[in-house]
């Protein structure tokens, strides 16, 4: 295929699902290679950081009711907000410490959690950025979208991966211990999470999450994690 050909191919590939009214969006450019999901419910759309704004991601989101709520992971996963929110005038969920990267946008904030409706709720796990959350979905057995807080290893694995934009190595560690201290095996049973969707080699998803997380050796990684 002709590297126009494959242009074409990248612009108009279509979200996929992944699990019962969640989809998940073609890496984005624009979050460097990060992933965006789509959760479609009856009582709101919730788009999970931003795809690539073009017009096979736009069609795709107006043909599913378009959007309520966009919540931002990161700093990173915020990439072209501005037009994300004047197509669907949806309000924007972000941790307190990221809003000021916003400034001329309407966000609603939060600090520690929000209850967004009895089935979701919004975490922060500071570490990878100071702002860093969260979304806990209690459908299906429970998911975690995790932004780059959590992300698969080349081995499909949940854990925390170091690199050299990370802000706080030891925050990103606690954030786990939280999120380990909050779930359990009944209500984690997913993990979503918001890059290196590649190494999980067309699942889409992280199964057996608390599982595989509670085997995680939180001070082998905090003393030896090298940055990537």
């Amino acid at each position: 295929m002709c590297p126009i050909n494959q242009e074409l191919s990248h612009k108009t590939k279509q979200p996929k699902a992944i699990l019962p009214n969640i989809f998940a969006f073609p890496p984005s450019r624009d979050t460097l290679g990060g992933t965006s999901y789509l959760i479609v419910e009856n009582e709101a759309n919730i788009l999970i950081d931003c795809p690539a704004w073009e017009t096979a991601n736009q069609d795709f989101l107006s043909s599913h009711g378009g959007i309520d709520y966009l919540f931002i992971t990161h700093r990173g996963a915020i990439g072209k907000i501005t037009g994300i929110q004047q197509t669907f005038n949806c309000e924007i969920l972000i941790q307190e410490q990221e809003a000021y990267l916003l400034p001329e946008l309407k966000v609603t904030t939060f600090r520690e959690e929000l209850q967004l409706n009895p089935s979701i709720e919004l975490i922060w796990t500071p570490g990878h950025s100071p702002g860093s959350s969260c979304l806990y979905y209690g459908h299906q057995g429970g998911i975690i979208f995790s932004g780059r807080h959590l992300l698969p290893n080349q081995q499909g694995e949940p854990q925390p991966l170091r690199t050299a934009k990370t802000f706080h190595w030891r925050r990103q560690i606690n954030s786990l211990s939280s999120l380990l201290a909050k779930f359990s095996p009944d209500n984690l049973q997913y993990i979503l999470p918001g890059a290196n969707t590649g190494f999980l080699r067309g699942k889409g998803v992280i199964d057996n999450a608390y599982g595989k997380l509670a085997q995680l050796d939180l001070q082998a990684l905090l003393q030896n994690q090298p940055l990537l």
